[in-house]
């Protein structure tokens, strides 16, 4: 008999990555994945980057980079990062192989086994697995409509957190964002601690209307004490999730740390996918091609909002997104989403059920569906056999 470590006998797979693989017919209409619509790649920007490629670049591009980044690529992003407010002259970049390996080295950097740390509940699983396999102590906190509910933070901050984990701006699974005025009082409890408070932002450039940077300007912006505040953003979200790119903005303690950690984690991020992004950033591309995309993923949204108040009861409730991929839906009491999930999977559609995303894996009456990486078309018939679904079984409780 093997004998496994603890870190990975209490580690619990995806669920999302398992309902990829179960639901596999070519006539599967998926809201599961929250991943880029393959269409909407920019691959031919990509292509004219590759042929104008110096002998240089493709050499460089080909060979190991430093641990932190591909200088050119964090200019550049230093630059694009403080036209938005950033602190780029307190903070530095590291590049890492996408937003998760960020959000892993700083568990990495905080976690002893038993160690207590916060999060929202839902929480994205990507974090939850990685902060797993440092075997913590999860607590989640409950949001509402505004974010993370601020007396509960106050009750578990007693517990001596290592820190807090949260996605304030088209959160994941959840689909909120932050209000202004949540924001502030986060900020205003977590300023008397010395907590770090670790901030996920994959999705902020996909809002969906103009006016909405005022509402969504990030913690590590408008903190007093931003250097306790880690920032992780990334590409895959606006470039491709193949690229495997993404960053955090820390200050110099975090980054020594840090630097320390992604050292014995790859080595270096891959030079040549961060030579093709920082051309596609600092030619301005990057820009362009953001608000292109925005304004399909809100087409999109907003046919599936439609589609929700068409086929689903009055009984099943979200919250309407200002930007990302993902609507949260609250189903009717009573209604168990595991039974609801196979019974959509047997007539063609696939979601993901709401406890994936609890830190304790518990059921909680939620279902995650997005609509980014479908067209309008299978939008309206697959939520239509949601819909129709769900109806049948409220008539047989």
């Amino acid at each position: 008999m093997y004998r496994f470590s603890q870190s990975v006998s209490s580690l619990r797979s995806s669920a999302i990555r398992d309902l990829m693989s179960l639901a596999t017919r070519a006539d599967m209409i998926s809201f599961a994945g929250g991943m880029p619509d393959n269409e909407l790649f920019p691959v031919n920007e990509v292509q004219t980057i590759v042929n104008e490629m110096s002998v240089t670049e493709r050499r460089v591009a080909m060979q190991y980079g430093p641990t932190t980044g591909y200088p050119p690529l964090i200019e550049a992003l230093t630059e694009w990062l403080r036209k938005k407010g950033f602190p780029m002259d307190s903070n530095k970049l590291i590049i890492t192989t996408g937003s998760l390996q960020a959000i892993n080295i700083f568990g990495k950097m905080f976690i002893d086994p038993g160690d207590v740390i916060l999060t929202e509940n839902p929480a994205f699983i990507g974090a939850l697995s990685a902060f797993g396999s440092y075997m913590p102590d999860i607590h989640g906190i409950d949001m509402d409509g505004d974010g993370i509910v601020i007396q509960q933070l106050k009750e578990v901050l007693l517990l001596n957190p290592k820190f807090l984990y949260i996605t304030p701006t088209f959160h994941n699974p959840a689909g909120i964002t932050y209000s202004q005025q949540r924001r502030k009082e986060l900020l205003e409890v977590m300023s008397g601690t010395e907590i770090p408070i670790l901030e996920d932002d994959a999705y902020g450039e996909l809002y969906f209307e103009e006016d909405a940077n005022e509402a969504i300007v990030p913690l590590k912006v408008q903190s007093e004490n931003e250097n306790l505040i880690c920032y992780t953003g990334s590409f895959s979200k606006i470039f491709g999730p193949g690229m495997r790119l993404g960053f955090m903005l820390v200050g110099d303690e975090f980054y020594r740390k840090a630097e320390l950690c992604k050292q014995c984690l790859d080595a270096c991020s891959p030079t040549f996918t961060q030579v093709l992004t920082h051309r596609f950033l600092a030619s301005g591309q990057l820009d362009n091609y953001v608000a292109r995309i925005r304004t399909i993923y809100k087409q999109r949204c907003e046919c599936m909002i439609d589609a929700i108040k068409t086929y689903f009861p009055e009984e099943a409730t979200f919250v309407k997104p200002k930007g990302g991929f993902y609507i949260w839906i609250k189903l009717p009491q009573g209604i168990d989403e595991m039974e609801l999930l196979k019974e959509v999977i047997a007539e063609g559609a696939v979601f993901v059920v709401g406890s994936t995303f609890d830190p304790q894996g518990k059921s909680n009456g939620y279902i995650r569906v997005s609509y980014c990486n479908t067209d309008e078309e299978k939008i309206v018939k697959g939520m239509k056999i949601i819909g129709d679904t769900l109806k049948s079984k409220m008539k047989h409780n």
